[in-house]
């Protein structure tokens, strides 16, 4: 089905249970979401939980600005849509910052970001570095190189051939979605913690699932932003602790979205 712009999966009913929203990684679509929805932590639950296809991915179309402030708004015409008041949002990696802008801008009962760090340091200078590059015709190579540092191989096979075959690194989503990241490099990091003082002031519970453990120094910066934060770390993930875990996180999406009531 499609709501607003964004083509999605809706399975269960509303009730006085917040509905769970789903947002997929850059490059990847919805299906990212199988292992966790069949887990029966969610797919016993009979909760609601729209899982979107993101602008440019999957079923739903290409935009010409993949700006965080534009993703989040056409995200939240889709989950007016849906009629899905305040629901609980959880992103993995792109879908994780877009998670955190939408909570900031827009109201949620809770937050759920999968192994997205919101301070740039060293992938905005790689982006960075890398930019002539995603500009011309080897721009797979970019790509090809923070797959290799995502650690694919410590995923289950199931898991591995979801990485590999559903995904579409295409040239305008890399400089549509990493175009916040670039120019200029400064602003993604001001714009990150001003979401969170945002988040903070609301009162929205967050929570971060990290596929490896969080070095120390972010723990305290992320700490220090969101007092009330939950962190999960589930080593041995690489970038993708849902499909390595999915009943872990299932249990944890289950939970945070009841307590969030």
């Amino acid at each position: 089905m499609r709501y607003g712009d964004l083509a999605a999966d809706s399975i269960g009913a509303d009730d006085d249970r917040p509905a769970l929203v789903l947002l997929h990684g850059l490059t990847f679509n919805r299906q990212h979401w199988a292992p966790v929805l069949a887990d029966p932590a969610i797919a016993g639950s009979n909760r609601r939980v729209v899982n979107f296809d993101l602008p440019g991915h999957g079923e739903s179309p290409r935009r010409d600005s993949y700006r965080l402030t534009d993703l989040a708004d056409v995200l939240h015409v889709a989950i007016t849509e849906a009629r899905l008041a305040r629901p609980v949002v959880a992103g993995h990696s792109a879908g994780g910052v877009l998670a955190t802008a939408y909570a900031a801008r827009y109201p949620v009962r809770g937050v759920v970001n999968i192994d997205q760090p919101l301070r740039v340091g060293g992938f905005g200078e790689f982006l960075r570095r890398s930019k002539p590059v995603l500009n011309g015709d080897d721009f797979l190579k970019v790509w090809d190189t923070l797959l290799g540092g995502m650690h694919v191989d410590e995923l289950p096979p199931s898991a591995q051939e979801l990485v590999w075959t559903v995904s579409t690194p295409r040239q305008d989503l890399f400089l549509g979605y990493w175009k916040d990241l670039i120019d200029p490099p400064e602003q993604a990091d001001e714009d990150n913690s001003s979401y969170l003082a945002a988040i903070r002031a609301a009162g929205v519970p967050y929570h971060y699932i990290a596929g490896s453990p969080v070095e120390p120094g972010y723990r305290a910066w992320l700490e220090a932003a969101l007092p009330d934060l939950l962190i999960t770390e589930l080593p041995g993930s690489g970038h993708f602790p849902h499909l390595a875990h999915p009943t872990e996180v299932a249990k944890v999406l289950a939970h945070f979205a009841v307590s969030a009531r």
